[in-house]
């Protein structure tokens, strides 16, 4: 089995914690885990691991399975063109490497399930169903009338695989997200599941089926993997045929279809009841956690009083609530949200409206992740900028120069080897250096620990655009 994770979401409805630049699935939400990490860890052990996801998550990814020491193929997307099409790289890669009769584990980077157990169960029973050549697709069992998800109908006088017995039943057809009396409607007559957008199918089978209902997509898509340029764990696809694909989902692209056109056996939903949710709003998510005797989920410095039914996260200050019903207050180091719990999900028109100004808060946080570390912007006036740099061990800047800025180092903890033009020096704590407009320079650390210093940036401009790199390890333009 090869599972294929779809990390390439952007995540805009838990604004202002995710942003376009480091979207829910790469979040510790639900433990100390990001939820990237959390569902490969629920698989247990397996040898490899597909992800596909954005070029710039890419250093995100593999940092988060590194630390997991998790060996993995990632697929760099230059642009989104939606599941069907990112589906099809990983089941192009392995039928090219004669895996064609491979299972492939279609997950999402972003969901929560709570019984792993449960989730571990039902994959093996797919696994066995999806040899025979069966599309499995998994249906949540649903607690609730939700209007928020597609359902899938299954047809209730069932169909057994006599090789696994498993509870697996034809889907009659894919159902688009109902207004609340359909939903109500659902769950009385039964047979109705919530569309977890989980899959299992052999590699070969979702490629045939592919090329008879989309067969422009799968050209793009093998016209992209025939030409790849593979860095690292990375494996980037010829952009410009890529771009050219159809955006097209899944469900739309073969599933429905498939349903539609062959009938019973051929796509088949095993029911799926292990506490799993989409966590799409931060309304999801205060659903799912524990609350306390007003019914509140508080995560950080918070003092409520007199606070019923809310949700209330601190990244790094003191939140404190007095009087207040039903909110969703989201607190982080450059943007605050307030929100009534019932219209959570207009987020998405807030975010929008920030994209409108052209402001930078739904893109990146004032804290930002690079390869070699991370830089928090903790002041920053009209000509200057002071930035605190966290870089790993053995990692390093890239060699290079700006053309309006110039820069002080204080290593605040930590071992620094600094070059500036022709000479390089060790620098420890408290020591400093200044590196003047246009000077070529490198920072490295090639300590045991985290390296820590302050970055003081003076200069007419100080936008991350104005950095002309020499030589990068990481391979960045």
């Amino acid at each position: 089995m090869i599972p294929v994770i779809m990390a390439g979401g952007s995540g805009t409805r838990l604004w202002p914690l995710s942003r376009t630049q480091y979207p829910k699935q790469f979040l510790a939400l639900n433990s100390d885990l990001s939820m990237l990490q959390e569902t490969v860890k629920r698989l247990g052990n397996v040898a490899q691991v597909s992800l596909i996801c954005n070029e710039e998550h890419r250093f995100l990814a593999a940092e988060q399975m590194r630390l997991l020491d998790q060996s993995c193929s990632i697929y760099l997307e230059p642009v989104g063109r939606n599941t069907a099409p990112a589906i099809a790289l990983a089941a192009i890669d392995a039928v090219t490497k004669g895996q064609g009769s491979e299972c492939l584990l279609v997950l999402a980077a972003d969901h929560v399930i709570e019984d792993e157990q449960i989730f571990q169960k039902v994959i093996a029973q797919s696994e066995s169903l999806a040899k025979e050549g069966v599309l499995v697709t998994f249906g949540i069992v649903p607690t609730h009338p939700e209007v928020g998800y597609g359902y899938i109908k299954a047809n209730t006088n069932g169909w057994q695989s006599e090789q696994q017995k498993a509870e697996a039943y034809p889907v009659a057809e894919f159902v688009e997200k109902p207004n609340l009396t359909k939903a109500k409607s659902y769950l009385s007559e039964g047979g109705y599941y919530w569309n977890s957008g989980m899959f299992m199918f052999r590699a070969d089978r979702y490629l045939e089926e592919l090329g008879k209902f989309r067969p422009d997509i799968l050209a793009a898509c093998q016209k992209a993997m025939a030409d790849t340029a593979v860095d690292m764990d990375f494996i980037r696809v010829n952009a410009e045929a890529f771009e050219a694909c159809p955006d097209e989902s899944v469900d739309y692209a073969v599933m429905e279809p498939l349903c539609s056109a062959e009938g019973s056996n051929q796509v088949v939903v095993l029911p799926l009841d292990a506490g799993w949710s989409d966590v799409g709003s931060w309304a999801g998510f205060w659903g799912i956690k524990d609350k306390d005797a007003g019914g509140n989920v508080l995560a950080g410095d918070i003092i409520a009083h007199s606070t019923t039914d809310s949700f209330v996260m601190s990244s790094d200050r003191l939140v404190t609530t007095l009087g207040v019903d039903n909110l969703i207050i989201v607190d982080t180091p450059d943007a605050l949200l307030v929100a009534d719990k019932s219209r959570i999900q207009d987020v998405k028109k807030i975010v929008a409206d920030i994209k409108a100004t052209g402001r930078n808060e739904t893109v990146q946080h004032r804290e930002v992740y690079r390869p070699w570390g991370k830089y928090d912007s903790i002041d920053m006036g009209e000509r200057y900028q002071v930035k605190r740099i966290t870089m790993k061990p053995g990692a390093k800047l890239s060699l290079q120069k700006h053309h309006h800025r110039a820069e002080h180092w204080i290593v605040v903890s930590g071992t620094a080897r600094v070059t500036i033009g022709e000479v390089t020096a060790l620098m420890t704590e408290n020591q400093s250096t200044y590196i003047p407009l246009g000077e070529v320079h490198c920072l490295e650390n090639p300590g045991k620990v985290d390296l820590e210093l302050i970055e003081i940036q003076t200069g007419s401009y100080l936008g991350e655009d104005d950095i002309v790199r020499l030589h990068d390890d990481y391979g960045r333009v």
